[in-house]
């Protein structure tokens, strides 16, 4: 250790530090009392402590010394700043500086601290506060680390030696500006011979030529980062590099094999698949993308290969139809090629190959075929019955060749206007046709095989009516026609024009002119314009409608057509009164009304006759519809929580106009009698008890539903739909007998009912049909 006195003018600091060039310098002026003088310049030194130190003593890092200081103990030292009295420690006497901790440069590299001479007794500065720095030496204590790591890279497949994968960096934290320590060397510790590494600049470059990513196409490579130039005792760190081989058109594509053979069915529809082809390629993505073609053969207009997108086989599809009976096997060609060829590894071959495919139609039973899916037919609606119209023709396409036979569907023809042979496939009229009805007839014809009845073909027919002239002319529309009274000879009244139904090729024309019988009248003629129009005038004034309401005009109107065809329509014209313009006012209706004498009263009168009348229909009709009112209650009606009370005791079993008991007893008489049963009332008789007994003969059931049957059947008000019809007829028989009180005179009784007398009048209708006489015999009266 160099000791370095730093002197000053009157008085000054002394440091004591390690050998290292001086790095700054401090002044300051001192001021005598008799004489004043420049102060001297004086340099001092940083103070240095290592990093990382182990001893078990303070390290003793520098000393600080006034030449006020005579060695008699009247001045002690200060220290102030970064890491004093924690870090830092100053004797206050000799002015030794000691570190009392470990420190680490890469936390801080310096610590800058102020120093001072004070007077013991007083305290007072002896010296002005001096600043110092006290750096922090590196040592070699920090590996070299990827901070990026680990890395992936990727590199195409046969790239040249040396092209550059990835650029790897490390870092170390050590100081780069003191010795080594921060200086580092690359090296690779796994993936060669495939790959190296600049020992300098961390660039990751191939070094074996033609890697093929078929072969493999990951490699995992480690490179080491070395501090210390590498040499020994450096620190090192280590990273890893995937390094993943991409894919290059370096592989030709080519067929699994080198000839294929395929079946179809000959029923197959166009833009049908009917063959795949594997082809391999030992690349991937768009280096895979195949082409296909067809070079050769004998379907070179019938089919089309084309690449799938999703697995690039190739796709055979089917451009027409197939015919076993014309043709049972094609040969094709086939060749396949990559769509993206890269250039620099054409001299591995071609990218392209070949292969034959051969492929067999299947026959099937197909349905006839016509020669014309769809025809066109004429027929004149003159035609009679019987007439031919056409002929169509159908053959069976396979080789079995078998006989057709034709039908038409009638589903296109249900009024049945045509026939067809069925043997020779002639259309003919079966029915009077008329085109004004209906002008073109859409006929479906069925042709099937008589060998094979499934097998059907099917055709359509377009038959068009042609006109003929059968309808005459008639007015266009109706007129209404009227007549002012104040009309002038010569005025014209109306102007009517005429409708055909037929339809001639050359157009409409019509004729106009009266009738023989109407030729001669003197209050009318009739103009033709030419023009399918014609004029009605008058042919003298002075019309009233006291004389005339109502003219009619008989008008003949005739075609153009051959034969011509006429007919007479009349028009009727009305005499009006007219206000001035010619508008009619009140025309012959009310004004005969008027003549006749009918007031307006009168005709009020009539008017609430008639209404009178008509109430009093309505009143009946609603009388009677309420007399026939089903005994049953309306399903709708809510009867709920309804009471319905009663005071009619009836006549017991003596009333008989009530309803006939006999048609509940016994079913003979109501077949004799012949009469209908109420079908407005539904019988329900529920079962309240089981009986053991014996069931009744089903046959008297069976002839009863029989012969409501037939009832139904020719009943003219039933519904023309299928009806539930219930019957409460438990049979002409029982095993339990009757029932009935009134047998009881016939039976023999224990019971006593005499007591009955004495009950009052309100029973002597029961005692006196219950009750014995002196003899002992049942009466009654």
């Amino acid at each position: 250790i160099t000791i370095l006195r730093l002197s000053m003018g009157c008085s000054g600091l002394s440091f004591n530090s390690v050998p290292l060039p001086p790095v700054g310098t401090y002044q300051r002026s001192c001021e005598g009392g008799a004489h004043h003088r420049q102060r001297r310049s004086w340099v001092w030194n940083q103070f240095f402590v290592l990093e990382e130190y182990t001893g078990d003593e303070p390290l003793y890092v520098g000393k600080l010394h006034s030449d006020v200081d005579k060695g008699e103990g009247q001045v002690k030292y200060v220290l102030n700043g970064q890491g004093a009295t924690s870090i830092f420690t100053i004797d206050e006497n000799t002015g030794d500086i000691h570190a009392t901790k470990r420190l680490d440069r890469e936390e801080q590299a310096y610590y800058t601290l102020r120093a001072q001479a004070r007077n013991r007794e007083n305290n007072l500065p002896v010296e002005p506060e001096s600043e110092f720095v006290i750096k922090v030496q590196d040592i070699n204590d920090n590996e070299p680390k990827f901070l990026n790591g680990p890395y992936s890279a990727r590199v195409p497949e046969m790239s040249p030696v040396g092209t550059s994968v990835v650029t790897v960096v490390a870092t170390d934290a050590d100081d780069p500006t003191y010795g080594n320590s921060a200086r580092v060397i690359y090296s690779i510790l796994e993936g060669q011979p495939y790959f190296s590494v600049e020992p300098k600049t961390g660039v990751v470059k191939t070094a074996l030529p033609n890697m093929d990513r078929e072969a493999r196409d990951q490699y995992l490579l480690v490179i080491q980062a070395k501090d210390m130039v590498g040499q020994m005792g450096g620190l090192s760190g280590t990273t890893s590099v995937m390094v993943t081989l991409t894919d290059v058109n370096d592989n030709p594509p080519h067929f699994s094999r080198k000839s294929y053979q395929f079946s179809m069915s000959e029923s197959l529809p166009v833009a049908s698949v009917v063959a795949k082809i594997k082809t391999l390629d030992s690349d991937v993505g768009p280096n895979a993308e195949m082409e296909y073609r067809i070079v050769d053969g004998d379907g070179l207009g019938l089919f089309r290969i084309t690449p799938d997108r999703d697995t690039q086989e190739g796709l055979i599809t089917l451009q027409k139809g197939l015919d076993f009976e014309t043709k049972s096997s094609y040969t094709l060609r086939v060749e396949v090629s990559n769509r993206n060829i890269d250039l620099r590894f054409l001299s591995l071959g071609p990218f392209s190959d070949t292969a034959t495919v051969r492929l067999i139609v299947e026959n099937v039973d197909e349905p006839p075929v016509f020669s014309l899916p769809l025809s066109k037919m004429l027929i004149s609606e003159a035609a009679k019955v019987g007439t031919t119209i056409g002929t169509v023709s159908a053959h069976d396409p396979d080789s079995t060749n078998s006989p057709i036979r034709y039908s038409i569907d009638r589903n296109t023809d249900l009024e049945r206007f045509f026939n067809i042979d069925a043997t020779t496939g002639v259309i003919s009229t079966a029915k009077p046709l008329d085109r004004e009805v209906n002008a073109i007839h859409n006929v479906t014809i069925f042709a099937m095989e008589s060998l094979h009845p499934l097998q059907v073909g099917k055709c359509i027919i377009l038959i068009t009516v042609t006109d003929i002239n059968d309808n005459a002319p008639v007015f266009a529309i109706e007129y209404e026609t009227y007549l002012c009274e104040s009309a002038r000879p010569g005025q014209v009244i109306e102007t009517i024009s005429a409708m055909d139904r037929d339809e001639p090729q050359s157009g409409h024309r019509f004729f106009f002119s009266l009738t023989a019988e109407a030729a001669g009248n003197l209050n009318f003629t009739l103009r033709d314009n030419k023009d399918n129009t014609a004029s009605v005038l008058t042919m003298r004034g002075g019309f009233q409608r006291h004389d005339q309401t109502m003219y009619r005009l008989p008008v003949l109107i005739m075609d153009g057509g051959s034969p011509a065809l006429s007919s007479t329509n009349t028009l009727s014209i009305r005499v009006c009164d007219c206000d001035p313009d010619g508008a009619p006012q009140s025309c012959g209706s009310e004004a005969s009304m008027l003549s006749a004498g009918l007031s307006t009263g009168a005709l009020i009168a009539i008017l609430a006759c008639i209404l009178t009348l008509l109430v009093l229909v309505l009143l009946i009709v609603t009388m009677r519809r309420r007399k026939k009112e089903p005994l049953i209650l309306d399903e709708e009606r809510d009867v709920r929580e309804n009471i319905v009370r009663y005071d009619d005791e009836g006549g017991g079993e003596e009333d008989t106009e009530a309803f006939d008991m006999v048609a509940l007893r016994n079913l003979k008489l109501v077949r004799e009698s012949g009469g209908k049963t109420r079908r407005d009332v539904t019988p329900e008789v529920p079962s309240l008890f089981l009986s053991s007994r014996p069931p009744p003969d089903n046959g008297i059931f069976r002839d009863f539903i029989w012969d409501r049957l037939k009832e139904a059947d020719v009943d003219a008000s039933a519904p023309p739909y299928d009806s539930l019809q219930t019957y409460a007829f438990e049979g002409s028989g029982s095993a339990a007998e009757s029932l009935s009180s009134l047998d009881s005179l016939s039976t023999d009784s224990e019971q006593n009912y005499d007591y009955l007398s004495d009950w009052g009048p309100r029973f002597k209708k029961l005692a006196d049909l219950y009750g014995h006489s002196d003899d002992g015999n049942l009466f009654a009266s």
